[in-house]
């Protein structure tokens, strides 16, 4: 199969080139910023955006958050399946 994203550099605008399963933390940071969030379940979830601002949001299921993002906390997160979609 030919990949059409093989000579493409990335864009904020994506696609994602990956997602990855999140587990919330109040310590820990994401691996890589992810440029979205897809919350399977929806609840509340608090976030650090990549500006550094800690904001909390209550997403409905199956919802796509379009925002860059550092970290999902624990504390104040009560939605699940939460993956973070990365460039690398």
């Amino acid at each position: 199969m030919t990949n059409p994203f093989k000579s493409r550099a990335p864009q904020l605008s994506g696609p994602a080139q990956d997602i990855l399963p999140v587990t919330p933390s109040d310590v820990a940071d994401l691996p890589s910023v992810a440029i979205a969030l897809y919350v399977e379940t929806g609840g509340a979830v608090t976030i650090t955006t990549v500006k550094g601002e800690t904001r909390s949001l209550n997403l409905a299921d199956f919802s796509i958050l379009p925002v860059g993002v550092s970290r999902v906390h624990a504390t104040g997160t009560d939605a699940v399946g939460i993956h973070a979609m990365v460039l690398a």
